[in-house]
Formats: structure tokens, sequence, C-alpha cells
């Protein structure tokens, strides 16, 4: 996988301050697409285990909210490869951090992909320049959604 940006302190992109990380590859291709340079797999730079130990020191500090992962489209299987370990490592190491996703696909596209195990906010749709609305939130037009996921711990009871 490769990737074409690394925030370390972003506010734009999530609640709070995060760790954001840009993906590349994507076979959506939305019209008025914010990143269309972000489409092509080969953009941008390896992800490597070096870049994967430097997002984890980059959550340590109790400001940083958690990790947002952008695109491209970080849903495209080649991506999903890399990011299902490295999520899940992020959860483990960071255990405070959230995790925000935003996707091109909808959840009902993406429901049951192992990724969203590790996901606590979907910002899901693709980009529809003719519903473009920049007042929004953390999205780019009124058809996408932010999804907030609150799964049932059956170790504990308690809602997390």
């Amino acid at each position: 996988m490769n990737y074409c940006g690394l925030i370390k302190n972003d506010i734009a992109n999530g609640d709070g301050v995060r760790v954001s990380l840009f993906v590349s590859g994507c076979r959506n291709h939305c019209i008025g697409c914010h990143n269309p340079e972000t489409w092509d797999f080969a953009y941008g730079q390896p992800f490597t285990a070096e870049t994967e130990h430097e997002i984890i020191e980059a959550l340590r500090p109790s400001w940083i909210q958690g990790i947002s992962i952008l695109g491209g489209e970080p849903c495209e299987e080649e991506n999903e490869r890399v990011l299902i370990p490295f999520l899940k490592r992020v959860k483990q190491e960071s255990p405070n951090s959230d995790t925000w996703l935003f996707s091109g696909y909808t959840y009902e596209m993406l429901q049951g992909e192992e990724i969203l195990r590790y996901v606590d906010v979907l910002v899901d749709g693709p980009f529809l320049l003719e519903q473009k609305d920049i007042s929004l939130a953390f999205r780019g037009s009124q058809n996408q959604r932010i999804l907030s996921f609150v799964f049932f711990s059956s170790d504990t009871g308690l809602f997390g």
C-alpha cells in the first residue's frame, strides 16, 4: 500500500486533534473529487514498518484523540490488506484512541467487512458534486453520513 499524506496534528478530519493518514488508490473516481491524484495506487510512498511505528508514536500523547484514515479509498482490497493489521495494532497499542474511516463506499456496502471491526466512526458515501455542501463538518456532500459505532462487549457486559 502507498500513502500520500500523514498529518500528525490534524483538526479537520474528525473530532479533536488527530493523526490523519491519506492512502493511495481509489476506483470510485467521484466527479469533483478533492484528491484525484490519490486515485493512483502507485501515488505517494510505500507504507512501511517505519511509517507504522511513526504513527503509533504520534498517537501516544494524551491530547491526541485518535487516527483518521482517508484517501484515496481505504476500503479498496489492496489497502485493506495493510490497514486491517495496522488498525488492529492501533487498537492494541493505543486503546484510548478512536479511529475514523472515510470511505466513498456506504456502510451498507461495507457491512460485514473486517475493517469495520477496528473503526469507531465511519464517514461514508461517495462525494456527489450536485450535493456539495461546504458547511458540513467532516464531509463534502449532503449524501455522506457520519456513523458512530457502539459495540456490546460480552466480556464486560458493557457498551464500549
